[in-house]
C-alpha cells in the first residue's frame, strides 16, 4: 500500500507499507479475505495514510490478456463492439464468458488490447475494501498502472512522448512486461519467473526467451513501432549483473528505474515501511496506482 503526493515538481511518499501473506493462508480463501481486511485496517490506522479513497488493481495472475485486431462492426449489425470482442476471446477464457468483465484498449495500427477477469473477483475486491471502511475510487488494470509509473518517473522528456519502451517489473515470483508508447500500453504479458528464481542461470535464460517471444509477437502486430529502450521498473531488487545479462540478450539500451530513488521519503513510520533503501520487492504497481 502506498500514498504519494505529486505537486508537479516533487513526488513525495506520504505513507507506504507492506505486509506479507502468511504461508498457511490460501490466497482467495475466506480466511485470506478476513486476513486482508484486518491487515488493511491495521496498516491504515497505524500509518499516515490520508482519506478513505483507494485505487486498486487485480493481480496479473487473475487477469486474462489478449491482443487482437479491432473488430469491424457493420452499421446494420445488432452486435455491439463489446460483444464482438468477447466473441473473439471467449474460447480462450478458463471461466464462463457470461461471468467475464471485459475492458478493451485501442492501441495502434488497428490493434486492441483486451483484458478480462471474473466478475466475482471484482466483487470480492470491492467487498474487502468496503469491510475495511475504505472506498474504491477506481480499479485499474496493471499494464496501465505500470505505464503510469514509467511516465511519472522516467518518461518526462519531450522525446519520450513518441518513444516505444519495454518495461519489465520483476516481482518476487513473476515478472510483468509492458511495451508502451509513453502512457499508452501496446502489448503486455506476465511471466511466472521472478526475483527468487533469477538466481539460477536457466531462469534468466527462460525469462529472456519469453521476452524475445513477446518482442517477436509485438513486431508482427506493429509494423511501424520499434522498441528503443528497456527499463527495469522494479528498481534494484534484482542484482545489477542479472539486469545486464537480460539487456544484453535483448540487445537493447537499458536503465534501472528505481522508483524509491525518484521520490522524496520521510522517516519510516512502521516496521513494514516501504520507504527504506533495502527493499527486496518492487513498488512500481503501488506507486502507479497512487498516482492514477
Amino acid at each position: 500500500m502506498a500514498q504519494l503526493k505529486n505537486d508537479g515538481k516533487i513526488v513525495k511518499l506520504i505513507a507506504g507499507v507492506r505486509k506479507v501473506q502468511p504461508d498457511e493462508i490460501e490466497y482467495g480463501s475466506i480466511e485470506w479475505q478476513k486476513w486482508a481486511i484486518d491487515v488493511i485496517q491495521e496498516l491504515v490506522t497505524k500509518n499516515k495514510f490520508k482519506g478513505k479513497d483507494v485505487s486498486a488493481t487485480i493481480p496479473a495472475s487473475e487477469v486474462f490478456i489478449d491482443h487482437i485486431k479491432m473488430p469491424t462492426i457493420n452499421a446494420d449489425s445488432s452486435q455491439s463492439l463489446e460483444q464482438a470482442i468477447l466473441a473473439r476471446i471467449k474460447s480462450k477464457l478458463d471461466f464462463p464468458p457470461a461471468d467475464a468483465m471485459v475492458k478493451h484498449i485501442p492501441t495502434e495500427e488497428d490493434n486492441c488490447l483486451v483484458i478480462a477477469t471474473q466478475r466475482e473477483k471484482v466483487d470480492r475486491l470491492l467487498a474487502i475494501y468496503e469491510q475495511a471502511d475504505l472506498r474504491i475510487k477506481s480499479i485499474a488494470v496493471w499494464p496501465v498502472v505500470l505505464a503510469n509509473t514509467y511516465v511519472t518517473f522516467f518518461g518526462r522528456r519531450k522525446f519520450d512522448l513518441k518513444t516505444v519502451v519495454l518495461l519489465l517489473d520483476i516481482e518476487e515470483n513473476h515478472s510483468n512486461i509492458v511495451i508502451c508508447r509513453h502512457k499508452n500500453p501496446l502489448f503486455c504479458h506476465s511471466i511466472p519467473i521472478g526475483a527468487q528464481q533469477l538466481q539460477a542461470d536457466e531462469a534468466v535464460a527462460k525469462l529472456t526467451s519469453e521476452m524475445a517471444t513477446c518482442r517477436k509477437h509485438f513486431s508482427s502486430m506493429y509494423k511501424r513501432a520499434h522498441i528503443e529502450r528497456l527499463i527495469f521498473l522494479s528498481g534494484k531488487i534484482v542484482d545489477e549483473d542479472i539486469c545486464k545479462k537480460i539487456a544484453e540478450k535483448m540487445e537493447l539500451p537499458a536503465q534501472i528505474g528505481d522508483c524509491l530513488a525518484a521520490v522524496e521519503i520521510g522517516e519510516s513510520q512502521d516496521e513494514y515501511s516501504i520507504g527504506g533503501r533495502g527493499n527486496d520487492f518492487s513498488v512500481a504497481t503501488a506507486f502507479g496506482l497512487s498516482l492514477s
